[in-house]
């Protein structure tokens, strides 16, 4: 895991607060993240994957009661884990954030959706469970992110090849003070790598060079790692069951159907980062948070009026993009080899060495 986010964090966005919980060894191999903005921040929910497993979501569609959300929880252990979000919303609850129904009676808003890691850890059993859910929600704070494996993505990992994913984070700052961030839990069943180079299929989206990650070796993969040892590669518990996670947040002032659009355009990241993306075995999904700090008037694309305000939105939704491919990024260097009774899980930079960015600091085992 990592102290500093090279890439910017979704913390970025002020007042926006992340918290993560794991449980690992004995038979666990999971965990939890919470994304808890603001009060009033504004909430949307775009499921593109075949397989998801989400909860609440139904609440973030346009038209609804309620456009507001007090908090979105990441979550490992498929369908089961969904009944982290019920410890989340206890710790909402008891700080009074949610919807009042009463003189003293709150509701809070905490959609969730789950990846699959199932019996990653050697017991499909041991998955998250409410008190998890509160842990992580109890841990968030506005400083730097840990990523790699923690949290929802302590579990994760990537089918094709088989390779250790987890949680990454990124952001982008534009014109007028605007930041947009994503937060990510890759866990797919497609690749981050080019098939013949091994080269990340995002590297390109990096602008600092010193944080680019390079073209493998192809010495790289003649290193083989004795078998029985982390990361020899075998193929996740479960088959090809997974599931890549965003939350993408902003300061920029959206609508509801703005916020919605932005979340759709954090989907564009994830296909440029893991291909193929949004397959049937594949829950993606990507949640949008607006806080409505600032104005998104970044500049015109033309002379009509409010053309101004359109470009913004335009640059939000494009920043989106971006944040979630470099939060992709991000988690893939961040991830660490494992070892479980049931699966040994090679990380990229242990299977390509030769491609850590000069700039990238090493994981912290």
């Amino acid at each position: 895991m990592e102290d500093t986010n090279p890439y910017g964090a979704l913390t970025d966005v002020p007042e926006v607060l992340v918290g993560q919980a794991q449980r690992v060894g004995d038979g666990w191999l999971t965990g939890v993240t919470v994304v808890v903005p603001p009060p009033g921040t504004l909430g949307a929910v775009d499921v593109r994957g075949g397989g998801p497993g989400t909860h609440e979501t139904d609440a973030l569609a346009p038209g609804t009661l309620v456009d507001t959300v007090d908090a979105v929880t990441l979550t490992g252990g498929s369908a089961f884990g969904l009944v982290a979000s019920a410890g989340v919303q206890r710790w909402c609850e008891e700080r009074g954030r949610g919807v009042r129904v009463g003189p003293d009676t709150v509701v809070p808003v905490v959609p969730a959706a789950v990846v699959f890691d199932l019996g990653k850890g050697g017991d499909p059993g041991k998955r998250p469970d409410a008190e998890l859910g509160y842990a992580a929600a109890a841990a968030a704070s506005a400083g730097p992110v840990q990523t790699g494996c923690v949290g929802a993505g302590t579990g994760a990992s990537f089918s094709l090849p088989a390779l250790k994913g987890g949680v990454g984070t990124a952001s982008i700052r534009l014109e007028g003070g605007i930041v947009v961030a994503a937060l990510v839990v890759a866990n797919a069943y497609g690749s981050p790598c080019a098939p013949a180079s091994g080269s990340l299929l995002a590297a390109n989206l990096v602008e600092d060079e010193a944080l680019r990650p390079r073209t493998p070796d192809p010495r790289d993969l003649a290193r083989a790692v004795p078998a029985g040892e982390p990361g020899s590669g075998t193929a996740p518990a479960g088959g090809p069951l997974n599931t890549t996670l965003a939350v993408v947040a902003t300061n920029a002032r959206l609508s509801h159907s703005q916020t919605h659009r932005m979340a759709t355009a954090g989907h564009d990241g994830i296909a440029r980062a893991i291909r193929p993306a949004h397959t049937l075995v594949d829950g993606d999904a990507v949640f949008g948070l607006a806080t409505g700090q600032i104005d998104p008037a970044l500049g015109a694309l033309g002379s009509w009026p409010g053309a101004a305000e359109i470009g913004g939105i335009a640059a939000v939704q494009a920043a989106a993009a971006d944040a979630v491919s470099l939060a992709v990024v991000d988690a893939i260097l961040a991830a660490t080899s494992v070892r479980t009774p049931a699966i040994e899980l090679r990380s990229y930079l242990d299977r390509h060495p030769s491609a850590r960015p000069i700039g990238y600091p090493r994981p912290r085992h």
